[in-house]
């Protein structure tokens, strides 16, 4: 190499130092920030301006130049998010600047004006707690309400009873069988629908009591039950609907 190659060499080299890019770790997607290229080498010449109009993923919002005039201050913006990549310019002197990495979270502020295009579902929403407070004076009418349907409910217990002892004795009665199982459920079913419109005293009432009372289809009905289960057909089964009818009456 002769003398005219080797200085040429020495000349070129400085100018193949990189500059260097000045910025914070993380930009915030969509919101501008200024980043700085400088020229760290102070024997080097000032940097060119930059000619291009965006910096790779990065829009190019405005440029000026720093306060000792050996580089840039550049505005950018972040329109995507992940990390981005910025790739080397050429500044068109020889010089070439460095790749620059940055990272832009997906997640925005609650109601930042990208929050539609970066966020998504992992937007960061704020605390908005429950108003327990005034939600617990949305139930002060059902108070009431629910006091009403719950003695309506009790209240109903013994119809709702006698409905289900009278289903029952329906199915019973008349007897299908003279036999002493069939006999003895529609015994059972009788006396149950009789200790539900009258009282537990009923189960042990005999034909003389029925007769006392009024209920002379239920004398009927008992001494029909009593010949039954010894063979005899007289008297003989009261119809269903003439044993049912004195019990509506009384109610």
């Amino acid at each position: 190499m002769n003398l005219r190659g080797l200085l040429l060499l020495i000349a070129m080299g400085p100018l193949s130092a990189e500059p260097v890019w000045k910025g914070p770790a993380r930009l915030d997607f969509g919101a501008a920030a200024q980043v700085e290229l400088t020229e760290a080498d102070p024997a080097l010449p000032p940097l060119p301006r930059p000619g291009e109009d965006r910096l790779g993923p990065l829009a190019l919002l405005g440029v000026q130049g720093t306060p000792d005039g050996r580089g840039w201050i550049l505005t950018v913006q972040p329109l995507t998010t992940g990390t981005l990549v910025v790739p080397p310019l050429d500044l068109g002197d020889g010089r070439k600047t460095p790749e620059w990495r940055v990272e832009v979270p997906r997640t925005v502020p609650y109601g930042a004006p990208w929050m539609g295009v970066g966020g998504g579902q992992e937007d960061a929403l704020p605390y908005l707690p429950f108003p327990w407070a005034w939600a617990a004076l949305l139930l002060v009418p059902l108070i009431p309400l629910g006091w009403y349907l719950l003695r309506r409910w009790r209240g109903g217990q013994a119809t709702r009873k006698l409905y289900q002892a009278r289903r029952a004795f329906a199915r019973h009665w008349p007897p299908r069988a003279t036999d002493r199982t069939g006999l003895d459920a529609a015994h059972t079913a009788g006396r149950e629908l009789l200790a539900c419109r009258f009282g537990e005293e009923a189960r042990s009432w005999g034909a003389t009591t029925f007769e006392a009372r009024g209920l002379r289809v239920w004398a009927v009905w008992v001494q029909s039950l009593d010949a039954a289960r010894f063979g005899r057909r007289e008297p003989a089964f009261p119809p269903l609907k003439e044993l049912v009818a004195p019990l509506d009456a009384r109610r």
